[in-house]
């Protein structure tokens, strides 16, 4: 076969399928169009290509060369159709599916935060209006904050491997002990290291005991810690903070007590119970930092005071939404979630 010959029986079918890729109207047109020209049994660009062996040998480069390019050609052309159909055919979807503006909207599914999530929220905002700013630390403790720094001697029972969870590592000294935090009062030893006096802040977060899981107890919960460390902080501050913070929460007709009680790093310590109706429920522990606790941090116990208090987030979310099981917070039951 002549080269010329060759040459003009390509460029002819470059031009047919071409025209039959533009003039393809929908996809079942284009699929047939593919299969005419492009179809790897019977399609006319493979007929062709079968008849590269009846030219010449001398003429076989510029014959590849131009069935290349004709190749690429019909490549192309067919890859614009397959886009201008697609197009052309969401178009028809989206002009042939009618709305009937005079029905009731469908409201979306949305997502919303978890109670717990919420209550902090809110927490944060209610101590934020009585001049509180949120610090955070670290959920993983070493002994020194968890413990020594809080004025809990090395035999305290609140140290026991019973009362806590303490993680494996590969030393045994004891600046290698780590622990799951056991209270956020951690979060108060590391702002003080870091920050001279005054002070005055909350930190919120999940603590960790291996307590029995029940109505009232789960081995992962949430406290609110309360610092105010300045000259002259005395009780009766801690006992007007709480009642801003219960009244704020709670309502007007709640109320705030304390029972006394002990913890290694307040002195007094109270207990602190509130009441809503015409119950009592303890919400937490409170009390004036320990002067060991300052002197632990680098405060000068005669220059200043201070008050702290750990509350329970859970406690103050059952109490509002009179929710009697804490393990409804952790089922993950979205008939229980939806209500909040």
């Amino acid at each position: 076969m002549a080269l010329g010959d060759f040459l003009q029986q390509l460029d002819g079918l470059a031009s047919d399928a071409e025209a039959a890729f533009t003039a393809a109207a929908d996809t079942e047109q284009l699929e047939a169009a593919r299969v005419e020209f492009l179809g790897a049994k019977s399609g006319r660009l493979k007929a062709t290509q079968k008849q590269m062996g009846a030219v010449d040998k001398t003429d076989k480069p510029a014959a590849g060369k131009r069935l290349n390019e004709t190749k690429q050609r019909v490549d192309a052309a067919f890859q614009a159709a397959q886009q201008r159909v697609a197009a052309g055919e969401q178009v028809r979807r989206s002009s042939s599916q009618f709305v009937d503006t005079s029905l009731p909207g469908v409201r979306p599914e949305l997502g919303h935060l978890h109670p717990i999530t919420q209550t902090i929220e809110e927490l944060k905002d209610i101590m934020g209006r009585l001049g509180f700013s949120v610090a955070d630390g670290p959920e993983i403790e070493d002994e020194r904050h968890n413990f020594e720094a809080l004025n809990i001697p090395l035999a305290h029972p609140a140290r026991d491997p019973l009362e806590n969870f303490y993680l494996a590592t590969a030393e045994k000294t004891s600046a290698d002990v780590l622990l799951l935090r056991s209270q956020t009062s951690t979060v108060q030893i590391r702002v003080m290291e870091q920050t001279p006096p005054p002070i005055r802040i909350i930190s919120l977060g999940r603590v960790y005991r291996p307590d029995t899981a029940d109505a009232t107890h789960y081995p992962m919960f949430f406290q609110m810690e309360g610092l105010w460390v300045d000259k002259h902080v005395t009780m009766a501050d801690l006992k007007t903070v709480l009642r801003l913070f219960a009244t704020s929460y709670l309502g007007r007709d709640v109320h705030v007590r304390f029972r006394p009680s002990f913890f290694p790093f307040t002195e007094p310590s109270v207990e602190a119970d509130m009441s809503w109706g015409d119950k009592w429920i303890e919400f937490g522990g409170a009390g004036m930092v320990d002067p060991n606790v300052l002197s632990a941090v680098g405060y000068d116990p005669e220059e200043v005071s201070g008050f702290a208090f750990g509350l329970g987030i859970e406690r103050l979310c059952m109490r509002r939404h009179g929710i009697t099981d804490i393990r409804e917070f952790y089922r993950n039951d979205v008939r229980f979630l939806h209500q909040f």
